[in-house]
């Protein structure tokens, strides 16, 4: 796959970043690089592959193949418990321009 230099001029315009040319230029070859390479590893027949090990963070162990579920792998999750928020009205009170529940800002983003 080939990237063109317009490709890489809207990128940059949807990330809000200005590109000399040869920016431009230097950022469309490495992405074209890197879009070949990806294409390479499409074209990989990967059937009879088993899952790769992975590595827990929290215990050091691997586990292979991948778990069901993220506490089998040993990962510290904490239960998902709904609680209300208690200090909402202390900051918003703080704030110079707030209107509950939102503060107010300037805008930012000319475009």
């Amino acid at each position: 796959m080939t990237i063109s230099r317009d490709d890489v001029l809207r990128v940059a315009e949807l990330a809000h970043l200005e590109l000399t040319p040869d920016e431009a230029e230097m950022y469309r070859g490495q992405l074209d690089e890197i879009l070949n390479y990806v294409g390479k590893l499409q074209q990989l027949d990967l059937t009879n592959v088993e899952p790769m090990t992975q590595m827990s963070f929290a215990t050091g162990e691997t586990t292979s193949p991948l778990p069901e579920s993220n506490q089998e792998a040993g990962t510290p999750l904490r239960d998902d418990i709904v609680r209300p928020c208690t200090v909402a009205d202390a900051v918003l009170s703080q704030a110079p321009d707030a209107i509950k529940p939102f503060f107010r800002v300037p805008k930012v983003i000319e475009r």
